[in-house]
């Protein structure tokens, strides 16, 4: 079994409550999560597995504790690390940057020469845009918590399963 770190920056508490959620689901796999604000990248380097959650604020902007360690990811060496990405989004506020900070974080770690698992269909989703999409899927698990939070646990149960053949 590798080692898993859910590591998520999380302003309002929505992508903290989310990164919790997925630590439950994978309890069998004791997974350590962490607030990246108490994270160096170095810490990166340590577990096989990485699953990173990041809020979407405003239009399309990453999460400050996002924003402020990405200058730091581009000396990083993650080849042979798998990650999975989750976020949080607001399809009726801002549906044209709809789980944007997903895309930017995966366009900034996929420099890194890590794998990407957790890619999730649109079906039941509702937006007009997203920097997340690659090939008409989204690059990891996007969540509302706002206007879709009665989804959130089925999503991020169904997300969980698509990753445990990885984590093995």
């Amino acid at each position: 079994m590798k080692s898993i770190a859910i590591i998520y920056g999380s302003s309002t508490g929505n992508t903290k409550y989310a990164a919790r959620l997925v630590a439950e689901k994978l309890a069998s796999y004791s997974p350590v999560l962490k607030d990246l604000a108490d994270v160096s990248p170095e810490e990166l380097l340590e577990p096989g597995v990485l699953l990173l959650g990041a809020p979407t604020w405003s239009i399309g902007e990453l999460q400050d504790d996002w924003d402020s360690f990405f200058p730091q990811i581009k000396k990083l060496d993650l080849t042979g690390k798998i990650v999975a990405l989750f976020g949080m989004g607001d399809a009726e506020g801002y549906p044209d940057t709809f789980v944007d900070a997903l895309g930017i974080l995966y366009d900034e770690f996929a420099k890194t020469g890590c794998t990407f698992v957790g890619e999730v269909s649109t079906e039941g989703y509702t937006f007009d845009d997203s920097q997340a999409l690659r090939n008409g899927v989204f690059v990891g698990l996007p969540l509302d918590e706002d206007n879709e939070g009665n989804k959130t646990d089925s999503r991020v149960e169904a997300w969980v399963n698509s990753l445990k053949p990885h984590l093995d």
